[in-house]
């Protein structure tokens, strides 16, 4: 499993909806608000092999409310 992290952007009043979706469709590991430019932070693990954009298209990115998405992939954990 690799870890990814996700930011994500929402309509303003929408963040909470967001959450929510988010936490129903058990796809994140850990789901934070932020301050500043975004809004959510998820930390999420994708499976060796599979497709990152993808998943995230099909998974997170497609939540009614999101405007727009940053894609953090990781290396190494020290």
């Amino acid at each position: 499993m690799r870890p990814v992290f996700v930011q994500l952007r929402c309509q303003p009043g929408k963040t909470y909806e967001v959450a929510d979706a988010l936490y129903e469709r058990e796809v994140a590991s850990e789901l934070y608000s932020t301050s500043g430019e975004y809004d959510l932070l998820l930390k999420v693990y994708i499976p060796e092999g599979e497709d990152i954009g993808k998943f995230i298209n099909e998974n997170i990115a497609n939540v009614p409310g999101i405007v727009r998405s940053l894609t953090t992939l990781t290396f190494k954990a020290f």
